[in-house]
């Protein structure tokens, strides 16, 4: 009976709105009924009738197929959007493990700039304290700035020839380097995926789907300032 009281409310609405049905709403849940529970049809008005619930009912399948297919279509893009968000958090893991060693290599050699050297450390414990009710921009504006303090600490070897000639700290500075490489890289996949799920929550018809099923728009990611200039190129 769940069925009919479903059918009984998309007609009427149907009825109101669309004025698909030209027969009135009872005479058509009477034909439905007839025709669930197998009774007979006899006369040709009746097959008629039969006509036209077949077309409603039809037509009700087809937009209840359709919503299922529009519904997995967005969890599927919304995975997507956490699946390229993972890909930047471990990248985000991999760099936070590096930098301790880097920063115990530069003290060898630079004992002189332990306030930048603290800074870094300060910056990397913020970012691995940062949970998950924190925002993805939150926590890349957090990333943004550690990246910037580590570009200063690579500057550093300049003004220090045994730390530049050092083995492990050249290590260390080609794996944050490739490190950093593939956190802008996951973050251009990133943004690709949330515009993907974007534009299907906010096109018709798929965003009547995403209102009911609670979709949401995603933020993209900001590209940071240094990203953004154009390299000078001097002749």
């Amino acid at each position: 009976m769940g069925l009919l009281s479903t059918a009984k409310s998309v007609l009427g609405w149907m009825q109101k709105n669309l004025r698909f049905a030209t027969l009135s709403l009872p005479t058509i849940l009477h034909t439905f009924r007839k025709i669930w529970y197998n009774e007979g049809i006899k006369s040709k008005g009746e097959c008629h009738k039969m006509t036209v619930v077949w077309v409603i009912l039809g037509v009700l399948v087809v937009i209840v197929l359709w919503a299922m297919f529009a519904y997995n279509g967005l969890v599927q893009q919304k995975n997507w959007v956490q699946e390229a968000w993972a890909q930047i958090d471990v990248q985000l893991q991999r760099r936070n493990d590096l930098v301790p060693n880097l920063v115990e290599t530069v003290k060898g050699y630079a004992k002189h700039e332990q306030e930048t050297l603290s800074q870094v450390i300060a910056m990397r414990n913020q970012i691995a304290g940062m949970g998950n009710d924190v925002s993805p921009q939150e926590k890349m504006d957090a990333s943004n700035q550690l990246s910037g303090a580590l570009k200063t600490v690579f500057a550093l070897a300049e003004s220090y020839p045994d730390l530049k000639a050092n083995t492990n700290f050249l290590n260390l500075q080609e794996e944050l380097t490739n490190t950093e490489n593939k956190i802008s890289y996951s973050r251009q996949l990133y943004n690709s995926s949330v515009a993907k799920y974007n534009i299907s929550v906010e096109s018709i018809p798929t965003n009547i789907v995403a209102g009911f099923g609670g979709f949401t728009k995603e933020e993209l990611l900001e590209t940071p300032v240094e990203a953004r200039k154009v390299p000078e190129v001097k002749f």
